[in-house]
């Protein structure tokens, strides 16, 4: 139960309490929306199948998605290979970083998330903390295993991607891909040049992802593999400035900031975008403005902004590439705030790696307005000193010289008397540092990177959970009208008199008006009112004996349950206006008469 939060909304919710987890759950079971895949063999934890309705859904939450962060950015997108050879995650840090802790259970040898276990058994808050500090929380509170109560063995970390091997040789080792991203950085130098060499650039990817969480829970909101759609952000790190902010900067965002966690204040601070920016909470301008537009994008799934914040990750939570995370995060009956979003600075951290690895240049050139004279410090090595010197590590220290900052040299040996790179120490006799005036015409640079990052089957979850109500002890999905599986529900009145005929020629005419609609005659009229409004279909269009007589057939709407007549002639363009936003339903109709 949640009880952090002291603001109404929350408040209200708690009063009248009904889990609806479960209503949920049976609900897109039954109806063909997601179930647990594999089934038939007893399920397998982590993954989940999509049916024709669920599918449906999901592909509107992500056009939406590309809607707000694509096409009205201006952005790219590309899709890349799930399946990545080892040297790529080796440079972005996960083959060291990406683990969680894991400890196995000495009696039946069951493995459990070490942190999740110290949070069912406390209720205290584990994920973060040390190796150490878990195995003394787990000793001090004599956690036992949830599942036999037997004896916990020792904490380790595990690996959380999916290892395999590409082709048929064994040391050819790849890994499935636990982010899009570095899809993104890895393309960048192909992308930039295909896109006229201009920044800001921004790269967008949809896709799966994969990660061996070592005990899924929750649902949709932890499984094994998932379907990420994140954007990487390409800019001049000497000019940060977001050109959009001004468009939105008067807009209100929720957060809860670092420093206010560390003082345990959970109320969230109400600022608008300029404003945190230009206190400090938000270290870019790039950053405000995505988070302005995910509120935007998450209020459009029906999701209100009352169950909204911003909540900024504490330095041990933060990706070992980010400068600052803010992690959307939407409230959830069951599971409390739950993150579906994040927003990082990833600086130039990714690139800057790859380019180590690969030996590949993946800098920009800038160039100016005007050539400009520059005094530069340039490093001589002197080769037969080094020689001497070094002996067989030599031809090392010449390829070191040759591509570490010059600068860098310089301020090492006026501070330490020398510059010291993997155990081998240069010292001021190995070189000649000279100062040089240089004509240039432009800069290089590697560029910083800013990431919206979100998960699809979380909004799908989330998204369900606030459309979902109850009228009348039956269940309406009050889905918002873009993201419908099934747009229309055509309906004979009765199953005699050419009514259904007629009802099959309204439905089949919709459908080649690229209008998502169903046809239903199994049962009262009733009953498949009901079966519409629980899939959440927003309009059921009725062919009944007055259509016979005038052409014009009933629309009822989902949510109000409100009936109107409509002439079949302009049904089409009229339901075309409605599911485009251009008209309310009370409004269809009227410009015929």
């Amino acid at each position: 139960m949640f009880v952090e939060a002291s603001y109404g909304y929350f408040r209200s919710m708690e009063v009248g309490y009904v889990d609806i987890y479960e209503k949920i759950v049976e609900l897109l079971k039954r109806r063909g929306f997601l179930w647990p895949s594999f089934e038939i063999y007893g399920g397998l934890r982590g993954f989940v199948t999509y049916g024709p309705l669920g599918i449906e859904l999901k592909h509107r939450i992500e056009e939406k998605w590309r809607e707000w962060f694509i096409y009205k950015q201006g952005f790219v997108e590309i899709e890349s290979p799930i399946i990545m050879p080892e040297v790529i995650f080796k440079a972005s840090g996960h083959l060291d970083h990406f683990t969680d802790p894991v400890v196995e259970c000495l009696d039946c040898k069951r493995k459990f998330r070490a942190d999740h276990i110290i949070e069912d058994a406390t209720g205290k808050v584990a994920e973060g903390l040390g190796i150490e500090e878990i195995e003394e929380i787990i000793e001090k509170e004599n956690i036992k295993c949830p599942e036999c109560g037997g004896r916990l063995g020792k904490v380790g970390q595990f690996n959380l991607m999916f290892k395999t091997t590409i082709g048929p040789y064994s040391e050819n080792r790849g890994y499935a891909r636990p982010e899009a991203a570095q899809g993104m950085f890895v393309e960048f130098k192909r992308i930039f040049t295909v896109t006229r060499e201009k920044l800001p650039l921004g790269i967008a990817q949809i896709g799966k992802v994969l990660r061996n969480e070592i005990s899924p829970r929750k649902g949709l909101i932890r499984l094994r593999e998932f379907t990420i759609m994140e954007v990487e952000v390409f800019v001049d790190p000497e000019d940060l400035s977001c050109p959009k902010l001004s468009e939105v900067e008067d807009e209100e965002l929720k957060l809860v900031t670092a420093d206010m966690r560390a003082r345990n204040e959970e109320e969230p601070l109400i600022v608008t975008a300029r404003e945190a920016v230009d206190k400090g909470y938000i270290s870019a301008e790039w950053q405000a403005y995505f988070m302005v537009i995910s509120k935007y994008f998450i209020s459009s799934l029906g999701i209100p902004w009352e169950r909204q914040r911003f909540k900024e990750q504490m330095p041990w939570e933060k990706a070992h590439y980010s400068k600052q995370t803010f992690d959307h995060e939407i409230y959830l009956q069951r599971f409390g705030w739950v993150e579906v979003a994040g927003h990082a600075y990833r600086t130039d951290y990714d690139l800057k790696r790859h380019m180590e690895h690969s030996r590949v240049d993946l800098t920009v050139f800038k160039r100016f307005k005007e050539p400009q004279i520059i005094e530069k410090i340039v490093v001589q090595p002197l080769k037969e000193i080094i020689k001497s010197d070094f002996g067989d590590n030599a031809q090392k220290v010449f390829s070191m010289l040759k591509n570490v900052n010059p600068m860098d040299i310089k301020v090492s040996f006026d501070k330490k008397g020398y510059y010291e790179f993997d155990g081998i120490r240069i010292e001021p006799k190995h070189v000649k540092i000279e100062k040089k005036t240089e004509k240039i015409t432009g800069r290089r640079f590697i560029p910083h990177v800013f990431e919206p990052s979100f998960g699809a089957d979380r909004l799908v979850y989330a998204t369900l959970e606030c459309s979902y109500s109850v009228k009348e002890n039956r269940v309406v999905l009050k889905l918002p009208r873009d993201l419908a599986p099934i747009q229309v529900a055509v309906f004979p009145l009765v199953n005699k008199d050419n009514l259904p005929s007629t009802a099959q020629r309204v439905w089949m005419s919709l459908r080649d008006e690229g209008i998502r609609a169903m046809y239903d005659n199994s049962g009262s009229i009733g009953r498949r009112y009901a079966r519409a409004d629980e899939v959440g279909v927003p309009i059921a269009v009725t062919i009944d004996y007055q259509t016979q007589k005038d052409d014009t057939v009933t629309l009822r709407d989902r949510d109000t349950w409100q009936q109107i007549r409509i002439s079949v002639h302009d049904l089409t363009n009229e339901l075309l206006d409605y599911f485009k936003g251009r008209k309310n339903f009370e409004e269809l109709g009227k410009s015929s008469k």
